[in-house]
């Protein structure tokens, strides 16, 4: 059964491109080590809750877009083992690679496929 990974963050209106940049070196990592789809999602259609929403979730700033990301994988074993080895992989030092968003208040978590449709 598939496993999840998904990520929400809030990244400056003006990063957008440094942001789909960044993306674009750090994502295949990810590929490599196992996971069968990354998305990187701006967000286009996203409303202030009056209780809860994202912008709240990521503490997002009015010059800021909430990206909603997800990593898809084949199993959990598949999964961990991918982890273990992006955050044991040089690329990974933060020296290396500037953020283009804060990361102290990036939301994510790892989830069991309950229900996919067609599945």
């Amino acid at each position: 059964m598939p496993y999840i990974d998904g990520f929400v963050l809030a990244v400056p209106n003006a990063n957008k491109e440094k942001f789909l940049a960044h993306a674009r070196d750090f994502d295949p990592m990810f590929l490599e080590f196992g996971a069968t789809r990354v998305v990187e999602a701006w967000g286009d259609d996203v409303p202030h809750g009056t209780l809860t929403d994202f912008f709240r979730a990521v503490a997002a700033k009015d010059d800021e877009s909430v990206v909603f990301s997800w990593v898809e994988w084949p199993d959990k074993a598949t999964r961990d083992a991918g982890v273990k080895k992006i955050m044991e992989d040089p690329r990974m030092d933060p020296s290396a690679m500037a953020m283009p968003f804060d990361g102290k208040r990036m939301i994510f978590g790892a989830f069991e496929v309950a229900l996919e449709l067609p599945g």
